[in-house]
């Protein structure tokens, strides 16, 4: 079985710890903040406040990162140098040397490390990706894609509203629409951004053509109540395949509309049959897997993260 620790226990660790505790393969052994009172609710692991000493005091196959952006290469690097396997949240780092650095370090120490973008396994992306790639519904036309919300005002020392330390929309934000676009449709050709960034808000547009198709993206941080969102519409030759409300529908040219149930059963002739699933809980699984068998988690790729990187300083 192998042995989990978790670096840092702030919003995204509580969709990863349930994941590790949950796994046969796995054990949560330990988890590590500076805050004590984050690891409170946590029982059966032990705790630390000092990352160093968690390194040395525990026997870890994995450990999963989920630190502010501005300490994700450094920790990666130094618990592969050690000989743990590493899943680190996103983005890798704000430079892209950093994205060169943690693999460097891991083909050094022979371990395993991905970067978590998890709409590669979140089933209504994957569900277009499949689309894409059968050309079921003939050429992909246009897209848009949007993520949108409240700015962060309970991350830990404010750092997401620091731009050096969280790289602000573009990195915290958009990258997971962007980082979506370059692994199902690669680099795009050309980058056309409107942005209104003000102190307590950031609001991107961006055009994104890749050949014969355009998508346009919409990422914002407002500073209002406005509830978290995230959408996506793509136009093919001979469908239309939408996710808005939380919900995925396809409306064919022929006239027909399928929606995507929950259960993965046909309840009627409307219905996708695609199991439902948890994303956070099938990239950790894959990780796993990967660990397991000793290849590396190449779903997502060295390229692809440096060419995100490259983009989001250009927005």
């Amino acid at each position: 079985m192998l042995k989990i620790a978790v670096a840092g226990v702030g919003g995204i660790s509580g969709a990863h710890i349930p994941c590790w505790q949950e796994m046969n393969e796995t054990e949560l052994t330990a988890i590590c903040d500076i805050r004590p009172e984050q690891m409170e609710k946590y029982d059966g692991v032990k705790k630390y406040t000092d990352l160093d000493e968690m390194l040395d005091q525990e026997h870890i196959d994995i450990l999963d990162i989920c630190l502010p952006t501005y300490l994700h290469a450094d920790t990666a690097v130094k618990a592969m140098d050690r000989g743990i396997h590493v899943l680190c949240e996103k983005p890798v780092s704000l430079k892209k040397e950093d994205a060169v650095r943690v693999y460097e370090a891991a083909r050094k120490n022979n371990v395993r490390f991905m970067v978590a973008h998890v709409l590669r396994f979140w089933r209504e992306y994957v569900f277009v990706k499949e689309i894409y790639d059968s050309g079921k519904y003939g050429k992909l036309l246009s897209g848009n894609m949007s993520r949108i919300g409240v700015r962060p005002k309970w991350s830990w020392d404010n750092w997401m509203m620091d731009e050096n330390r969280s790289g602000l929309v573009p990195f915290d934000l958009h990258i997971h629409d962007l980082d979506y676009m370059v692994y199902v449709f690669g680099k795009p050709v050309n980058v056309t951004c409107f942005r209104a960034q003000h102190p307590q808000q950031d609001y991107l547009n961006v055009t994104y053509q890749f050949g014969d198709f355009f998508i346009n993206s919409e990422a914002a941080w407002y500073d209002s109540p406005y509830p978290f969102t995230a959408s996506f519409r793509f136009q093919f030759e001979k469908a239309v395949i939408a996710m808005e409300g939380g919900k995925l529908t396809v409306y064919e040219q022929s006239g027909n509309i399928y929606d995507l149930q929950d259960n993965g059963e046909k309840k009627d002739t409307g219905s996708i049959n695609l199991p439902k699933s948890d994303a956070y809980a099938n990239e950790i699984r894959y990780f796993t897997e990967c660990v397991l068998s000793g290849k590396n988690a190449d779903i997502v790729k060295p390229w692809e993260l440096e060419t995100v990187i490259d983009i989001l300083h250009t927005l």
